[in-house]
């Protein structure tokens, strides 16, 4: 037995919480992953599990045994990386996550030049709408808009997101120009749900405030969703401006209400307090706080 593996892949079984999962991961048989465990438990002399048919669960004694392997196995990488040159290299993988279209339209473009300057790193995207769980999923950074409220969580800011009020000219000429906030009242308003208080939008215009409380026969989790049916000329959205960047310049939609501020929404890089930040991730962070 390898002790350096077998903590490896216990570590990835308890931030997966399932055999047959790191198994996946590493292409390998889930006999593999059991008999590895088994073998470590023999060395350490008890069970870092608790099994049930259900239920994969550390024992008290693995709970503690996991927090030093971190700490172990952490250094051991740190280590290895900055043997050759005294410093840890910007080298390896990096897995990033990202909202779908933020990530296609605002993160991909950029993956070019940040593998002209980094070549050693390789980077797997992973794009949902759904916030990631970091640990389990084993993403070193993920993009998050909007604030980040989890616990456990660090947060870099990279940029923020000005957000406009959209429609297409289709929709404009059936219901007509909202001249201010309280005209959408009158319009057909498409929520995004995946933001706090969806369902009211915030205009200041000077230093006066102004809430107001959306209505419409259509909301959706998903910013490409709205995008398409903002095309079809469904209703208006509080989208973020880029969004609708290229279907502005192409006419295809407008924005209205120009005189009224929103709030803009803060973009961020977010890591596990739980993980250790490599130099790979940090110069990712740099490298979009100076692109972004």
């Amino acid at each position: 037995m390898d002790l350096f593996d077998s903590m490896r892949i216990f570590v990835r079984v308890v931030e997966r919480g399932s055999f047959s999962a790191v198994a996946r991961e590493l292409n390998i048989g889930q006999p593999a992953v059991s008999k590895q465990i088994r073998a470590l438990e023999q060395y350490l002399g008890g069970a870092v599990f608790t099994r049930s048919t259900r239920l994969l669960a550390l024992t008290d004694q693995g709970q503690g045994f996991y927090r030093h392997c971190q700490d172990i196995l952490g250094q051991l990488d740190s280590a290895t990386r900055s043997f050759a040159s005294g410093q840890e290299q910007i080298a390896g993988p990096l897995r990033i996550a990202a909202p779908v279209t933020y990530g296609r339209l605002c993160i991909a473009p950029l993956l070019g030049a940040f593998l002209q300057r980094h070549p050693d790193v390789r980077i797997d995207v992973r794009l949902s709408d759904h916030n990631e769980d970091l640990l389990k999923e084993n993403i070193d950074l993920a993009i998050r808009i909007g604030v980040v409220k989890s616990e456990g969580l660090v947060a870099v800011s990279l940029a923020s997101s000005t957000r406009r009020v959209y429609a297409a000219p289709t929709y404009l000429d059936r219901h007509g120009l909202p001249g201010k906030p309280a005209d959408l009242a009158n319009h057909n308003c498409i929520a995004f749900t995946l933001l706090e208080h969806y369902d009211r939008w915030h205009f200041t215009h000077g230093a006066q405030g102004l809430d107001v409380t959306i209505k419409g026969n259509v909301t959706s989790n998903s910013s490409e969703a709205i995008r398409e049916m903002v095309l079809a000329g469904l209703g208006v959205s509080l989208s973020p401006e880029w969004l609708f960047a290229a279907d502005v310049q192409q006419g295809n939609v407008r924005s209205v209400l120009d005189d009224y501020q929103t709030t803009a929404l803060p973009v961020s890089a977010v890591f596990s307090r739980e993980r250790r930040r490599s130099a790979r991730t940090m110069a990712f962070v740099d490298f979009l706080r100076e692109h972004l």
